[in-house]
């Protein structure tokens, strides 16, 4: 039996050590252009279109970005524990409308109602989903899509095809939910706070571990006796319950319940998800990332309007360029952390 002598084991042992270093140095470096680009891109794009349009860097016109942003910000968030977690949610924009139009309802018998009634709904939808998906092992895709076209058809029936509109009463409480506070709207400061709760959970706690676990692999997962079936329930039912309430602050913010808000919203919140870093095949994202991403689209959008003669179909196409030209970018990202 041959041995090594000590020093050629040395020589190894070093040489080891010393390959990886830059392969290890090149993955830290696209983990984190992956978690902190879009926040890099949007304090970028915010500091040259603040010289190049005056109008922009306005105190009233960026505090517009933020309140219009607030409501997809708080769907996004959900939609970040799902895709996270290796799904998708494809009924959010039907759920958000839902959710305004019963929380306008509602708020006819009070706020209890107003605001009770658009959660239960769609967290009872949120778990539709995710028995359907985690249970039944159904794709998500065709689950969600299903809830879409069933949430929008019971908002038209409620609505009586969308010929009621249900006004949300000027003196009830449930109408203080869309007033401002400190200057903003109070949807920015719920999205603000669960922002920074839903942060501390994907982070510090069991359950944000399993989401990542489970969006990794989910074999590898029931391995280390992680609950799959009930995180993964447990994310559509978080999604359905976000999306109402922005519906529901949505309704308050308007004062009326309407029946066509919410139409291809999925599509934005997806994007800004993605933009924010997090992989459409689960196991990777943030929920900084995500606000990132939902406050770059709004940017992209409201530039766009300062151009003056360019129309939403452009809007549309700026944001599915953008959304390519960072899923491809993660794709490579990925790759090397691969390697």
């Amino acid at each position: 039996m041959s041995t090594v002598p000590p020093a050629a084991t040395d020589d190894v042992e070093v040489a080891i050590t010393a390959a990886p270093e830059p392969a290890r140095r090149k993955e830290e470096v696209a983990a984190l252009v992956q978690r902190h680009g879009a926040l890099a891109v949007l304090v970028l794009v915010v500091v040259v279109s603040s010289f190049v349009f005056p109008s922009f860097g306005t105190a009233d016109n960026l505090s517009n970005i933020v309140v219009d942003q607030s409501f997809i910000a708080i769907v996004a968030l959900g939609m970040t524990f799902v895709i996270i977690s290796g799904g998708i949610d494809l009924s959010v924009g039907s759920v958000f409308a839902l959710g305004g139009v019963v929380g306008a309802w509602g708020s006819q018998h009070g706020i209890v109602v107003g605001l009770g009634a658009p959660l239960v709904l769609c967290g009872a939808i949120g778990l539709l989903n995710g028995l359907l998906v985690a249970r039944a092992g159904m794709a998500p895709f065709i689950v969600t899509l299903a809830s879409l076209l069933g949430a929008r058809g019971l908002l038209l029936a409620l609505s009586d095809e969308g010929e009621t509109t249900y006004k949300v009463p000027p003196t009830g409480l449930f109408h203080q939910l869309g007033a401002d506070v400190l200057g903003l709207n109070l949807s920015v400061w719920v999205a603000l706070v669960l922002f920074v709760v839903g942060g501390l959970v994907l982070t510090s706690t069991g359950f944000g571990q399993s989401v990542f676990a489970v969006g990794g692999s989910e074999d590898a997962a029931s391995l280390m006796g992680l609950r799959v079936t009930r995180t993964k329930t447990a994310v559509y039912v978080l999604s359905g319950l976000l999306a109402g309430l922005a519906g529901a602050l949505n309704a308050a913010w308007v004062s009326s319940g309407v029946t066509i808000l919410g139409t291809g919203m999925e599509l934005d919140v997806i994007a800004a998800v993605v933009i924010g870093g997090t992989l459409l095949v689960g196991g990777a994202g943030s929920v900084v990332g995500t606000a990132a991403g939902v406050l770059l689209l709004g940017v992209i959008q409201n530039l766009i309007n300062q151009v003056g003669s360019l129309g939403s179909s452009v809007q549309a196409v700026v944001s599915g360029v953008f959304l390519i030209v960072v899923v491809v970018l993660q794709t490579m990202l990925s790759r090397t952390r691969r390697l």
